[in-house]
């Protein structure tokens, strides 16, 4: 079956190790004891912990703000999402899909019979697999999303996190007005700490003076949009050849429509392939 190498790391690491790590363009890693998956770290947990949700609980109360601390005294198994969505390495495609429809979860584990970790199928793997071999038939317009959580330009880093983490998306577009100017994403949250670009801007170590940048100053400016009336297999396209997770759909003057991600994508070939 379709399956992958797997980056792991250990529960004990520091959180600055694994923001460090995922800042290399990993959206997620698993983390193992031996070759026993305890659970996954999501960019998202790293969004949650650095200002955005619950979590930030633990930066307040237990480190007093302080950035370094926070990230190099706390660690992974503190954060990491425990539920762990697992089929066996002798499933097929299908299965993979009907684990990820049911549980929702852009990530599925693949085990031997002794329960250890032989690989990992994220999302995009599937949208790789399956634009190459099943056809929708269907426009932008029939699987978008509308309307569209937005953050403007001005608008401060830790408001961006917060509302990602309230809304539940990894990623938010960035507007001027109507206009789309950029988009940002959970991942560039954490090359934002991983990079140490953050201690930059923390002078006096408080990482709220790093989440008071606007969000501008982050986010991606090299935005990928298609039109809705475009095929859906354009925008799988433009997903796979720019290495993004999603596509915005605007009109003509740059004004957001909707937006288009690699579950919307998936969910769409999965249904042509149990039609198939």
């Amino acid at each position: 079956m379709l399956k992958r190498e797997v980056k792991v790391i250990s529960p004990s690491a520091t959180i600055m190790k694994a923001v460090e790590e995922m800042s290399r363009s990993f959206r997620s890693l698993v983390v193992t004891a031996g070759n026993r998956p305890l659970g996954i770290l999501h960019a998202s947990n790293i969004v949650d912990y650095l200002g955005g949700g619950s979590l930030f609980n633990i930066v307040e109360k237990r480190y007093g703000l302080n950035l370094y601390s926070a990230l190099e005294r706390e660690v992974v198994e503190t954060i990491m999402t425990r539920r762990i969505v697992q089929v066996p390495d002798t499933s097929k495609i299908i299965d993979v899909l009907q684990a990820m429809a049911v549980t929702g979860s852009g990530v599925v584990l693949v085990a031997n019979k002794e329960g250890g970790l032989e690989g990992i199928v994220t999302e995009h793997d599937m949208v790789v697999y399956l634009s190459g071999v099943v056809s929708t038939g269907l426009i932008v317009k029939d699987v978008m999303s509308t309307p569209v959580a937005v953050i403007n330009r001005k608008s401060s880093l830790k408001k961006a996190m917060e509302e990602m983490i309230t809304q539940g998306f990894r990623r938010l577009p960035v507007v001027d007005g109507e206009v789309v100017v950029g988009m940002l994403t959970a991942v560039d949250v954490v090359r934002y700490f991983g990079s140490h670009e953050a201690f930059k801007r923390a002078i006096t170590g408080n990482i709220l003076e790093a989440l008071s940048i606007p969000a501008e100053e982050i986010m991606s400016e090299n935005l990928v949009t298609v039109r809705e009336d475009e095929d859906l297999a354009k925008a799988a396209y433009e997903m796979l050849s720019r290495n993004v997770s999603s596509v915005l759909v605007t009109d003509e003057e740059g004004i957001l429509k909707g937006i288009v991600t690699e579950r919307d994508v998936l969910y769409a070939l999965s249904t042509s392939t149990k039609r198939s």
